[in-house]
């Protein structure tokens, strides 16, 4: 396994200054947004899709500093019932599609994106009860209607691309948000499709990020990791449930908060994670999310690859001389 950063966390500073400070701090693989939600701070398609000597200069930066790129992310919502957010999400996913094939990244992370609840709609609509029957009504729509035959036709424009590996995360707001809505995606769109398996988001919703992990790991379905971490605030769930609007700033009242890495589940909570992606055949990138209101961001960064590297393995496994 490799560490990694999703570069995200700094888009304040220049391209190569961002690779500097992470190579000094020991991480091996960087993640970097195209668009869309992540943005283009450290990477713009359209800029180097038509620029062979940007392209050229944006690799070697990388290679140069001995680090790999472990996925392209895109995150948006292509299928937003708004058509210009739509087509902005969509084309920033193709472009990344195009970018990926030119440097030869396997990996691209994004969302599935959510429509709304009918032809005209204006926003989208996450469908989370199935009663009044009007909810399934509506589910079955998106699904029949939005979702199958968008990914379905994309799966296939990745694949005539080169990119085999479609990570979406599974995050609630959007139709793919747990294993089993990521593995209907994947019986119905192929193989392409699989998980950037992100523990915090599984966490608040009462998932057990190990058993996910061995429920996609059994079907190969595990594409990139990102290592970020989630707090639960039982006493705020005894009164209110795992459900939560409030603002991500009003840690004192939420159900639940995402933190840095070992500040929401303990050591052995993010073993025991990593030892279910060994037990499962995955030996890629651990990237780094950071997003902790209570950490600036190089102490978090800084106590999250602390703690990684003390978890992870980096060898192969040996012979198994004892049985």
């Amino acid at each position: 396994m490799k560490l990694g950063v999703f570069t995200v966390l700094y888009q304040s500073l220049p391209f190569e200054a961002m690779l500097d400070k992470l190579q000094s701090m020991g991480v091996e693989a960087v993640e970097i947004g195209t668009g869309n939600y992540p943005g283009t701070n450290h990477c713009n398609p359209e800029e180097l899709l038509n620029n062979p000597e940007k392209l050229r200069a944006f690799k070697q930066a990388i290679t140069s500093r001995g680090l790999i790129i472990s996925a392209l992310s895109c995150h948006g919502n292509p299928l937003h019932p708004n058509p210009e957010i739509a087509a902005a999400a969509h084309q920033t996913w193709r472009n990344t599609v195009l970018l990926a094939e030119q440097l030869g990244v396997a990996v691209i992370n994004l969302f599935s994106g959510c429509p709304g609840d009918q032809p005209g709609a204006k926003a989208p609509n996450w469908v989370t009860c199935s009663w009044p029957p009007e909810y399934l009504e509506v589910l079955s729509w998106q699904w029949d209607e939005v979702v199958l035959p968008y990914w379905k036709r994309e799966a296939e424009f990745a694949e005539m691309h080169g990119v085999h590996k479609i990570a979406f995360e599974m995050h609630p707001g959007f139709v793919v948000y747990n294993p089993e809505t990521l593995l209907k995606l994947r019986e119905h769109a192929g193989p392409s499709i699989g998980a950037n398996f992100d523990p915090s988001h599984l966490i608040w919703q009462g998932i057990d990020p190990v058993e996910a992990i061995k429920e996609l790991g059994k079907e190969g379905a595990i594409f990139h990791f990102h290592a970020k971490d989630t707090y639960l605030d039982k006493a705020n769930i005894s009164r209110n449930g795992m459900l939560d609007t409030k603002h991500y700033s009003d840690i004192l009242n939420r159900s639940w908060t995402f933190r840095s890495v070992g500040y929401g589940q303990d050591k052995k909570r993010w073993k025991d994670m990593v030892s279910a992606l060994r037990a499962v055949g995955y030996d890629y990138v651990i990237s780094i999310e950071h997003e902790d209101m209570l950490a600036s961001v190089d102490e978090g960064l800084g106590k999250a690859i602390s703690l990684l590297k003390d978890v992870m393995f980096t060898e192969q496994t040996a012979d198994m001389w004892w049985a």
